[in-house]
């Protein structure tokens, strides 16, 4: 039996992508994969998550990421009902990962307040017969969907680098990181608008380019 495990990495954050990945293997590895140390991605330091990586690609039949963007992402939370919106997008990348992989069963970390609702969700898309296990924290119950959760989580992180390395310190992309309120606060001052690695969308962008705004009418006023 051919098993996959599903996960997201940033959800949250006003900068970067949304990162789904998928694992594959077969069932007689789980064990190898549970022994190799794998959990929740959120447990890990970064060091440790990348090396664990390496070595969960070294047990696994296959995998598959799916970056979403920014743009992807204010999309649909600029068409109403954010949340609503937001879980049927990403239910749809869970499945196109499905299709990937193509597995006899997927365990999937439900984003849903209802996992059966996001089960559906995801079963609406993909073109074949599979068994869906989705459930809340299944990063933390199923080695399989920790081992998802740390590819996605070592995908978001080399993604947000290649950023800092291109535009300059910005932090880890969420908005409790002052770095991050830092840099969206420079970019708007200079540029008036925000570069397409930004949420545009999200309340903590528009909340700073609204109080910039604002002061910058009062001092030319």
């Amino acid at each position: 039996m051919r098993i996959a495990g599903i996960d997201d990495s940033g959800r949250g954050p006003v900068i970067g992508p949304l990162v789904i990945a998928g694992v594959l293997l077969d069932k007689k590895d789980l064990q190898s994969l549970s022994d190799s140390g794998v959990k929740d991605s959120k447990c890990l330091s970064r060091r440790r998550r990348e090396k664990l990586c390496e070595e969960i690609k070294k047990l696994i039949l296959k995998y598959h990421v799916i970056k979403l963007s920014p743009a992807e992402i204010d999309k649909v939370v600029r068409s109403g009902r954010k949340l609503h919106k937001l879980n049927r997008l990403e239910a749809k990348a869970m499945a196109r990962v499905i299709g990937n992989l193509q597995p006899d069963i997927a365990y999937v970390d439900a984003s849903d307040v209802l996992p059966e609702r996001y089960k559906y969700h995801i079963m609406e898309h993909v073109p074949f017969k599979v068994k869906i296990v989705s459930e809340h924290k299944a990063d933390a119950k199923y080695p399989v969907v920790s081992a998802a959760s740390i590819i996605a989580k070592v995908e978001r992180d080399k993604a947000i680098s290649k950023l800092t390395a291109k535009y300059g310190e910005m932090g880890c992309g969420y908005a409790t990181d002052p770095k991050t309120l830092e840099f969206l606060g420079k970019w708007v001052r200079k540029f008036g608008s925000y570069p397409d690695f930004v949420r545009s969308s999200w309340r903590t962008a528009t909340r700073i380019k609204r109080e910039i705004e604002a002061t910058q009418t009062k001092i030319t006023s």
